[in-house]
């Protein structure tokens, strides 16, 4: 099933710590309306970072929809917008760093609709981690940008 041109429910859900640890991660259907929200939002990342780059640039999730059983098992909050179907962390190696990413999305995060953007455990040079975003959804509709690492979380993005 496509969420949107780019996207499907079965990346959106996809998890190889689901799997491994034998956990249903379905989403329910009364959840389907903010996955939608969330791979519209992911459209306009992709359009925004391809019109930079001057080519089309892949999106790859690496974490989208979480049940509370998955969420709770990788020691994610229990307030999470991933277990809402808000958020999605994702690389675009074909654009750059999440760093990279990150600095590219931060000033249009407005234009993007984007509620939160995160840059995770990011390492030296902007190599390593991931970007997480979250679609504003009626119940957080604020734009909080911040970077999480092994020292703490900081407001911004900042390299590690």
């Amino acid at each position: 099933m496509k969420l949107s041109p780019h996207f499907s429910l079965a990346e959106f859900t996809f998890s190889g710590t689901a799997a491994r640890l034998g956990i249903d991660n379905g989403m329910p259907e009364r959840l389907l309306p903010n996955a939608y929200r969330t791979a519209s939002m992911l459209e306009r990342i992709r359009l925004h970072l391809s019109s930079l780059a001057k080519r089309e640039i892949p999106i790859i999730i690496t974490s989208g929809y979480r049940c509370q059983q998955l969420n709770t098992a990788i020691g994610s909050r229990p307030t999470s917008d991933h277990v809402r179907g808000f958020a999605v962390d994702f690389k675009a190696p074909e654009f750059g760093t999440p760093l990279t990413i990150c600095k590219a999305l931060e000033p249009v995060l407005h234009v993007l609709d984007i509620g939160q953007l995160i840059l995770e455990f990011s390492g030296p040079n902007g190599k390593g981690g991931w970007v997480h975003v979250s679609a504003k959804s009626p119940l957080k509709d604020i734009n909080r940008v911040l970077t999480i690492s092994r020292a703490g979380t900081v407001p911004g993005i900042t390299e590690a």
